[in-house]
């Protein structure tokens, strides 16, 4: 595959995608102010994920920066690395300029009911084999991971491996939830590089929560808990 950014997929400027352009120039220098506990426990599930996710061929949903692409790519037989974020993507496409097994491309997730993946991808020999989203989940709403799911199984059908990944709430780590609406998703305040504040979903799913809205599309479900992350994987039904 090549690294090249189609622009084929419409964005949405729904207040994540507008807050994560916003910070796109920074994001490195914010992503490395973590704690030393933090790091331990990203690195375990790096680990974990990598060795889970290897041979597969993997379509990524809000790849952002490309952390997790570059760590993905050690192991994967091939990546479509995608954002809805055209300045995220840019920042992925620069961090893995020499990952010859990856290829980037512009799409926003809450699209892939309405506008599928482009017909040359995930089809034939290239089939999708496995489903990778790093902190994405928690950004949608209650009703958008429910389209998502029922959008990622009619797609790509039977038995591809979903891993999805995302934080824990931690008392005086994360930041403060400053509502929960009426369909019950909570919302949290998030600062750009120039200080103007964006409110932002972000959802804190129990494991019970997690393995009751997975299981309408997913089957073999397993959440693994660290202090600061989750991981849930499962195959779609």
């Amino acid at each position: 595959m090549h690294n090249d950014i189609s622009m084929e997929a419409p964005m949405d400027k729904n207040p994540v995608i507008a807050y994560y352009d916003s910070i796109a120039a920074h994001y490195d220098n914010a992503a490395a102010e973590v704690v030393d506990e933090q790091l331990d426990d990203l690195d375990e599930a790096r680990e974990q994920i990598s060795t889970l996710l290897a041979g597969h061929r993997i379509l990524e949903l809000g790849c952002g920066s490309g952390a997790w692409t570059e760590v993905l790519a050690e192991t994967a037989a091939s990546i479509v690395a995608t954002d809805a974020s055209a300045a995220m993507l840019e920042l992925a496409r620069m961090h893995g300029d020499d990952l010859d097994n990856v290829e980037y491309r512009l799409l926003d997730a809450l699209n892939l009911m309405t506008d599928p993946l482009p017909d040359e991808l995930g089809a034939g020999d290239d089939k999708f084999t496995a489903v990778f989203l790093g902190g994405l989940w928690a950004h949608l709403t209650r009703k958008q991971q429910d389209d998502l799911l029922q959008a990622l199984k009619k797609r790509l059908g039977k038995d591809v491996l979903l891993v999805l990944f995302d934080d824990n709430y931690v008392e005086g780590e994360s930041a403060v939830t400053v509502r929960t609406d009426l369909l019950g998703n909570t919302h949290e305040f998030q600062l750009d590089a120039d200080g103007k504040q964006h409110e932002l979903v972000k959802n804190y799913p129990t494991d019970s929560a997690l393995r009751k809205r997975v299981g309408v599309a997913g089957r073999e479900i397993r959440v693994a808990r660290w202090e600061f992350y989750w991981v849930l994987t499962c195959r779609l039904k």
